[in-house]
């Protein structure tokens, strides 16, 4: 098999890059990568092997330099001859920010750039297999409280919270317009979040939101909402096993389900004994959200229910110093809000069906092996990223 991957520098495409690299049955990996020349694309790629001392085959493993944005990437990948005998494209690449200020870029990304990987992939002659990476979250704001199946989406009808689901929803759409329907694999992981294992996780996307929920203390938010969030480790396993699988479906989840999804109260109340030097949790309505950026802006309400929590007020004052960066934490967190008060869990009947991979192990057990790594994201940083 020989692979074109996209985004092998991301949470989820280094992790397959690595996994795939160890396959007998993989002959060639190409990669493509931004960068200025082969030196700085060789490099990129040794970062994401050398994290967990990976070895890195250099004859496998092949950077290809290109950007997804680039009007003329068909043409590039086109003129490429060593690209002539790719039969697999795993496309993982995605911007995944929930900030509105990125959303022509998300759109840009997440759209044209699927459309020139799309374009040139027609013109393969050996392929046999499009992998496209998207996500459960493609279902959309309207769907709460309940267990969602992959054949009630994509829906054109669908209301988003963020930009980015909804291109991934329009990703699907393409895939199946574009391309024959035997060689669309389309794989909706659910909330990635950390690894399974004790090892050091490729990216605070989502630990992120943890670590500030928990640094918080007094969370605006539903803490008894099912959460569906799966390890990147077992996301990256069942893409493989499903790549490999004789699959009777075109599109699976690749979720917790409804036998190890968690809770945010489960997640905190597993990382709470490692954070004994802070208050204890409370949870408060979400719709205490603009109460809480009214008081960041300097006033507050004798009255209203934020400031019966006048404790939880201060120790934010003490915590993070200056309420100009509470508002950037809670600019950030507010869609992390919205997506855990959906109540979600998708149900992956299809993915267990068709491989051996089995159910991942609940986030709240699982997130301990990740703790020394939480402790150390910078809130801040994270929310200006998110």
């Amino acid at each position: 098999m020989n692979i074109f991957l996209t985004g092998a520098t991301g949470l989820l495409g280094g992790e397959l890059l690595v996994e795939l690299s160890k396959l007998k049955e993989v002959s060639k990996i190409f990669c493509l990568v931004r960068a200025k020349n082969n030196a700085e694309a060789k490099n990129r790629i040794a970062t994401i092997f050398n994290l967990r001392n990976d070895f890195f085959d250099k004859n496998k493993v092949i950077p290809c330099i290109g950007d997804l944005l680039h009007d003329n990437l068909a043409d590039l990948l086109s003129e490429n001859k060593t690209l002539a005998n790719v039969d697999t494209i795993i496309h993982a690449a995605a911007n995944t920010s929930f900030s509105k200020i990125y959303n022509q870029l998300v759109e840009d990304t997440n759209i044209g750039g699927l459309y020139n990987i799309v374009n040139w992939a027609k013109k393969l002659p050996y392929l046999n297999n499009f992998v496209y990476v998207g996500t459960a979250s493609i279902c959309g704001s309207g769907v709460k409280n309940k267990i969602i199946y992959e054949n009630e989406f994509p829906d054109k009808k669908t209301k988003h919270f963020v930009k980015y689901t909804y291109t991934k929803m329009q990703g699907e759409i393409i895939i199946q317009k574009e391309l024959p329907v035997e060689k669309i694999l389309i794989v909706r992981p659910s909330i990635i979040m950390g690894d399974s294992r004790h090892t050091t996780p490729r990216s605070p996307v989502i630990l992120w939101a943890l670590a500030t929920l928990n640094a918080l203390r007094l969370c605006p938010v539903n803490e008894k909402s099912k959460l569906d969030i799966i390890p990147n480790d077992y996301a990256a396993e069942a893409i493989i096993k499903l790549l490999f699988a004789k699959r009777k479906h075109q599109v699976y989840h690749i979720s917790s389900g409804m036998n190890s999804h968690t809770t945010l109260e489960k997640l905190l109340v597993a990382i709470g004994p490692y954070y004994n030097d802070l208050p204890p949790f409370c949870f408060i309505p979400k719709s205490s959200i603009p109460q809480i950026k009214k008081w960041a802006r300097g006033s507050i309400e004798s009255h209203c229910e934020l400031a019966k929590h006048s404790e939880y007020l201060k120790f934010w004052q003490s915590e993070f110093h200056k309420k100009q960066n509470l508002r950037i934490i809670f600019a950030g967190l507010e869609p992390y809000l919205e997506f855990i008060e959906l109540n979600q869990v998708f149900d992956k009947t299809r993915l267990l069906q068709d491989t051996d991979i089995g159910t991942s192990a609940p986030a709240h057990e699982y997130v301990t092996n990740n703790i020394e790594y939480l402790k150390k994201i910078d809130l801040l940083e994270g929310a200006v990223n998110s």
